[in-house]
């Protein structure tokens, strides 16, 4: 069963914005590319550091700490030192309310 979680509004994650949100489960990082709505896990499967704070390139995530890559619309590592995916989660729109499915 879904378990949805108002995130923000529609307008307040704008192209290019992306934002935290605590959950019971964890945080979770929530992007907005190119109007398209993607959301993660925000730990590195590296050393469990937080990701939403690092440089993202194209659709990629940087983590700050040691320079792991994940595909932000998949949660693909990309490069070492992390070799583990980052679990990715479905978002909606709802009335102009991005929502997040946190039971999946």
């Amino acid at each position: 069963m879904s378990e949805w979680i108002d995130v923000a509004p529609e307008e307040a994650l704008t192209p290019g914005d992306r934002c935290v949100v605590e959950t019971e489960i964890g945080p979770i990082a929530v992007f907005n590319l190119d109007g398209e709505l993607y959301a993660l896990a925000d730990v590195c499967t590296h050393d469990g550091g937080e990701l939403a704070s690092g440089k993202c390139v194209g659709d990629q995530i940087i983590c700050p700490r040691h320079g792991a890559r994940f595909c932000i619309r998949d949660g693909r590592a990309l490069t070492p030192p992390a070799f583990e995916n980052i679990e990715t989660f479905p978002l909606r729109v709802e009335a102009g309310v991005i929502q997040l499915d946190i039971d999946t």
